[in-house]
């Protein structure tokens, strides 16, 4: 009877486990997930990296360039020792980095308009990396998470909504659906169906590798502010005000310092949003989560200087959000729309001096002494000879 009874629970851990392999199994392979939260990483980073380009424009060849104090042979030295690349280190002529600096603007914006996403994931994944293995001791960690960020979104489908590569896909579409049925052999299909899982499988470990890093940055940062003094105390923010290499305004960090209970509370509920982040993502307490955890990285932005940091966080965030949060925001936005068009004021006064009243038919014979005209839903009266069209 015990046997009977303990074959009947192992057959039943073992249905279990069969259930739940072939629940992961079909999430892995049975659609792209997130395909709105790739294609914002897309339109995020690639425009971050676009304006962080161009706001370094003018002290590209200090940063960068054969000018730099970092000067390329040093720059090589230090990649045979830690392996890095770079491909602004290949040469040092001048020509040649202005040259790479000007293909680094383009592939930043044309990955951000997802304009042959496939090829330009690679390459935007090369500019970044070369540019920052270039000036490794000027990078903080925003370059270090767009760095990680571009080189998982080489693995993604972050082309397939909102790019142009997703709008050349649509035309085909339709030319396909109009165009007659070509028969397709049997390996063609197996061969595009294979392409196809292949594709859906590398992008959803990608979405799987960006989600797992966020939740490790928040994780980790929460735990090691939990073992400092001064977090626990409650003062941590207050030493960060006060930092003068990073208060951009300090008259605005000394003005917050002033309100030492909020200050206290903001440190506490950043060392709870980052400890719990990991463990409120498959419910809806992620919503004011993802909100709190906004205005903290905006008030980084402001108070530190930290712009690039406070972007590539807030980009990072936002793959957490589900499909059909992206894909009601269109909806919402026209809804808005009509509504604005709606609540607009309606030209006033009678109609202009080109324009004819809409008229009610003719209802008078030749003999008549009086026509009706309808107006504004009355009946008005038009002396005989006057034409009703002119009457107001």
């Amino acid at each position: 009877m015990e046997s009977e009874a303990q074959r009947t629970a192992s057959a039943g851990v073992v249905r279990w486990l069969a259930e739940r392999i072939t629940g992961v199994w079909d999430l892995l392979t049975g659609r792209p997930l997130s395909l709105y939260g790739a294609a914002v990483l897309r339109i995020g980073y690639g425009l971050l990296y676009l304006v962080f380009l161009l706001r370094e424009f003018p002290h590209r060849d200090e940063i960068w360039g054969p000018g730099s104090p970092w000067t390329p042979a040093l720059a090589r030295q230090l990649f045979d020792q830690t392996g890095w690349f770079s491909v602004l280190v290949l040469s040092d002529s001048r020509a040649y980095f202005e040259l790479c600096y000007a293909l680094a603007l383009v592939t930043a914006a044309l990955f951000l308009l997802g304009w042959r996403t496939r090829v330009l994931s690679v390459l935007f994944a090369v500019v970044v990396t070369s540019f920052h293995s270039r000036a490794i001791f000027m990078t903080d960690g925003g370059d270090n998470l767009v760095l990680l960020m571009s080189l998982y979104l080489v693995l993604t489908a972050c082309g397939r909504r909102w790019s142009l590569d997703a709008r050349r896909d649509q035309l085909k579409t339709v030319r396909q659906a109009d165009a007659p049925a070509s028969a397709r052999s049997s390996l063609a299909t197996q061969l595009r169906d294979g392409r196809s899982m292949l594709v859906t499988v590398v992008h959803n470990c990608g979405m799987f590798l960006i989600a797992a890093q966020v939740c490790f940055l928040y994780g980790s940062a929460g735990l090691y502010k939990v073992q400092g003094a001064s977090w626990g105390g409650g003062t941590a923010l207050h030493y960060v005000l006060n930092l003068e290499l990073f208060g951009p305004w300090p008259a605005l960090s000394h003005f917050v310092d002033e309100h030492t209970l909020v200050v206290a509370v903001a440190g506490y509920l950043t060392v709870l949003l980052q400890v719990a982040f990991p463990f409120v993502l498959f419910g809806r307490l992620k919503y004011p989560v993802l909100t709190m955890l906004l205005g903290m990285h905006i008030g980084i932005a402001v108070l530190m200087g930290l712009p690039l940091f406070s972007g590539a966080m807030i980009v990072a965030d936002a793959v957490f959000l589900p499909d059909r949060f992206y894909g009601f925001l269109p909806r919402l936005c026209r809804r808005a729309l009509r509504r604005t068009d709606n609540g607009s004021p309606a030209p006033s006064g009678g109609p202009g001096p080109g324009a004819v009243p809409a008229q009610g038919g003719p209802v008078c014979g030749p003999g008549a002494k009086h026509g009706v005209v309808l107006l504004t839903g009355r009946e008005d009266t038009a002396p005989s000879g006057m034409n009703p069209a002119r009457r107001r």
